[in-house]
């Protein structure tokens, strides 16, 4: 497949959708209490996160709850972005319109992940 648009707008977005997720990660690192814990709740959250994006099924085909659903989800904006930019060319605006909620997600889940961390040290004792 020829790529029609920018490959460094393709980059810098990968980079913003990999903060997000690498922030929910840290997420539910800070939430559980054990590793097989913390692997449920990725499992929990992706294999649905894939089902709702539009990535397995149309997103327009989906339930409007569906639909809403799949809007807060990072994956359907960076999906959005990937095929736009590979199939037909998008351009910088349309690229930063689907990367707000993906940073706003990331931080999101950045910033309760540095509140869970903080909880966990202060009843830990450790400081």
């Amino acid at each position: 497949i020829a790529v029609q648009g920018s490959l460094g707008l393709l980059y810098a977005a990968t980079l913003v959708f990999a903060t997000a997720n690498l922030s929910l990660g840290f997420l539910f690192s800070c939430l559980a209490r054990q590793q097989m814990q913390a692997m449920q709740m990725s499992f929990f959250f992706f294999l649905p996160s894939s089902l709702l994006s539009g990535f397995m099924f149309p997103f327009i085909a989906m339930p409007a709850w569906a639909q809403r659903l799949g809007e807060i989800l990072p994956l359907t904006h960076f999906l959005r972005i990937v095929r736009g930019i590979m199939l037909r060319g998008v351009d910088t605006a349309f690229v930063l319109g689907e990367l707000l909620p993906i940073a706003v997600f990331g931080t999101a889940a950045a910033l309760l992940s540095f509140w869970a961390w903080q909880r966990t040290l202060r009843y830990s004792g450790a400081r």
